[in-house]
């Protein structure tokens, strides 16, 4: 019955060790190095900054605004851009795309 009980333990274990916790430090590293990344090209200067953005749009006359807000154009933009961002994130992870 011990011989029984220590091969279950011993399986388990080996489950644990090998799936759980390896899976779990591989998780944990895209993570962390997803976010310092977008961080770090945040600070570099690689994606435009809401100033830039203002302006751009600043520049827009009032009678193409009418259409953009009769279109929803400050409700579907920042989900496609969000969309974007999150399909070319999600295909540069190895282990998800």
């Amino acid at each position: 019955m011990f011989a029984i009980l220590l091969s279950a333990g011993n399986a388990l274990l080996g489950f644990v060790l090998r799936s759980v916790i390896a899976k779990f430090f591989l998780y944990f590293a895209l993570y962390f190095f997803v976010t310092e990344a977008v961080s770090f090209l945040q600070s570099s200067g690689v994606f435009p900054s809401a100033a830039a953005l203002s302006s751009a749009f600043g520049s827009i006359g009032a009678d193409a605004w009418y259409f953009l807000d009769l279109f929803g154009f400050s409700t579907g933009a920042p989900m496609i851009v969000s969309a974007f961002v999150t399909r070319f994130v999600i295909r540069r992870l190895p282990v998800i795309g």
